[in-house]
C-alpha cells in the first residue's frame, strides 16, 4: 500500500466537498472561456468593422441582416452580448488575478521582514498596514484612479495598493509564530544568510494561509474592479470589463432592455461565487481549526 503524500491528502480532503468541486468546475470553465475568447466568440466586439449601429439593443434570439442570431441580444453599440461578455471576462479575470498576485508579492515580503526583523522595522510596517486598513478600500481605489486616470494597468496598480496590507498583516501573524520554532533557531545558529532563512525556511510554512487569502482576494479584486468600472473610473470603453458592460446597460433597464446589464451581472456573480466556494474549502482544508 502506497504511503499517502501530503498532496494526495490535500486533494482527497478538498474533493470531499462536492460544492467546492462544483465551484472549481464552474471557475475553470469561466477561465477557459475567457482565455479562448478570441476563438469562441462569434464577433470581435473591438472591431468596428464588425459592428452595425442598426443592430443596437436587439433582444435575445434576434437575427441580424446577415443571418447571424444574437443569442443574448446586443448592446447599444450593436455588439453581440455573448462576445462582449467573453472578452469582458478576460479583462476582469486578468485584473483580478494580476492584482492579487502583485499584492501577494508585496504584502508577503513586507510581512515576512516585519516578523523576522522586528523592532523599528516591524513597527513602521505595521503602522503603515494599520493606516491602509483604516480607510475603505473602494475610497482609496477611487482616489488613486482619480489621479492616475482610466486604464487596465492603473486599475491593477490601485488594487495592489488597496490589497497588499491584508497579505502583510496575515503573513506577519503566521510568521511571528513560526519565528519561534526550533528550525528557525537552528538556521540562525548555522549563520545562514537572512534572505535564505526568510524565503527558504520561513516562507514555505506561511503558504497555507497565504493561499486562502489570495483566493479570496481574487474574488474581491474582481468585485472592486467591476465597481470602479461601473462608476466610470475603471477600464476604458475600448477594453470593457463585466462591470463596464453592466454600466452600459443600466440606463436601459427601465425601458425593458434588461439583457444588456442582466447577463454580464449574472456572469460576474457566478464568477465571484465560484471563487469563494473554492476559497472556503481551501480554508477548511489548510486550517482545520476554522472548519465549520
Amino acid at each position: 500500500m502506497k504511503e499517502e503524500t501530503p498532496f494526495r491528502r490535500f486533494v482527497s480532503e478538498f474533493a470531499a466537498s462536492k460544492v467546492a468541486l462544483f465551484g472549481l468546475a464552474v471557475f475553470t470553465t469561466i477561465a477557459l472561456l475567457a482565455i479562448f475568447a478570441s476563438v469562441i466568440a462569434p464577433q470581435n466586439p473591438y472591431d468596428l468593422a464588425q459592428l452595425d449601429i442598426m443592430d443596437g439593443r436587439l433582444p435575445p434570439g434576434t437575427k441580424s441582416a446577415t443571418g447571424y442570431t444574437f443569442l443574448l441580444g446586443t448592446d447599444d453599440q450593436g455588439r453581440d452580448m455573448f462576445s462582449g461578455m467573453l472578452y469582458g471576462l478576460r479583462i476582469s479575470l486578468a485584473v483580478g488575478v494580476g492584482s492579487a498576485l502583485f499584492a501577494a508579492v508585496v504584502g508577503t515580503s513586507l510581512g515576512l521582514f516585519a516578523a523576522f526583523l522586528g523592532g523599528r522595522a516591524d513597527t513602521a510596517i505595521m503602522r503603515l498596514v494599520d493606516l491602509q486598513l483604516s480607510f475603505p478600500s473602494i475610497l482609496v481605489a477611487l482616489m488613486i484612479l482619480a489621479v492616475l486616470g482610466k486604464g487596465v494597468m492603473n486599475v491593477v496598480m490601485a488594487l495592489v495598493i488597496v490589497e497588499w496590507a491584508y497579505y502583510a498583516r496575515n503573513v506577519r501573524a503566521t510568521a511571528m509564530v513560526e519565528r519561534q520554532r526550533e528550525y528557525i533557531e537552528a538556521a540562525e545558529c548555522l549563520a545562514l544568510p537572512r534572505w535564505r532563512v526568510v524565503f527558504r525556511h520561513l516562507l514555505p510554512n506561511c503558504l497555507p494561509p497565504l493561499i486562502v487569502i489570495a483566493t479570496q482576494q481574487v474574488a474581491r479584486a474582481i468585485a472592486l474592479e467591476a465597481t470602479l468600472s461601473f462608476l466610470g473610473l475603471g477600464v476604458p470603453i475600448t477594453e470593457p470589463s463585466l462591470g463596464l458592460l453592466i454600466a452600459n446597460g443600466y440606463q436601459y433597464m427601465l425601458s425593458g432592455k434588461y439583457w444588456i446589464s442582466f447577463y454580464p451581472g449574472i456572469t460576474l456573480l457566478v464568477t465571484i461565487v465560484s471563487i469563494n466556494l473554492v476559497g472556503d474549502q481551501l480554508r477548511d482544508v489548510l486550517n482545520p481549526r476554522l472548519k465549520r
